[in-house]
């Protein structure tokens, strides 16, 4: 069996405005990879977030800044990287609270990372504040015989 690689990008302002593209965008490739609809539907929920969250936090809400999502899909997996240069952070450094104690105090945030690991098998973060920070996120294909 020949193995195969395709990779797509997208590059956009640093804006809510663009979020629906960006879904637009990796519901094509989750689809066109052979995703069900409902992994579609998670990975767009975390793409979503990662790029939510580069905008408010690493950006400040800054729209001059870009946003970079790479997807590349082979038999295996489908990797989308989100990829910004703005402030970066340590994600070992943040604090996981219960999700009990965000319910019982009604905080609509802080939910983002963990929303991430739980619907992508794999997430890796590489970051140099300032310069390039990369969230990789994987999810892995199923095999069709």
């Amino acid at each position: 069996m020949a193995s195969f690689e395709k990779t797509f990008g997208l590059h956009v302002p640093s804006s809510t405005e663009n979020l629906s593209m960006i879904r637009d965008f990796v519901r094509s490739i989750g689809t066109q990879s052979g995703m069900g609809d409902l992994e579609v539907a998670r990975l767009e929920m975390a793409v979503d977030e990662a790029c939510s969250n580069v905008m408010e936090h690493a950006y400040s809400s800054d729209s001059t800044k870009e946003v970079s999502i790479k997807a590349t899909v082979d038999e295996t997996a489908l990797r989308v990287v989100v990829v910004d240069t703005g402030k970066g952070f340590d994600p070992a450094a943040v604090e996981q609270k219960k999700l009990e104690d965000l319910i019982s105090a009604k905080r609509t945030g802080g939910l983002g990372m963990r929303l991430i690991k739980s619907f992508m098998d794999e997430v890796h973060y590489a970051m140099v504040p300032g310069v390039k920070n990369e969230l990789t996120m994987v999810k892995l294909l199923a095999k069709h015989s």
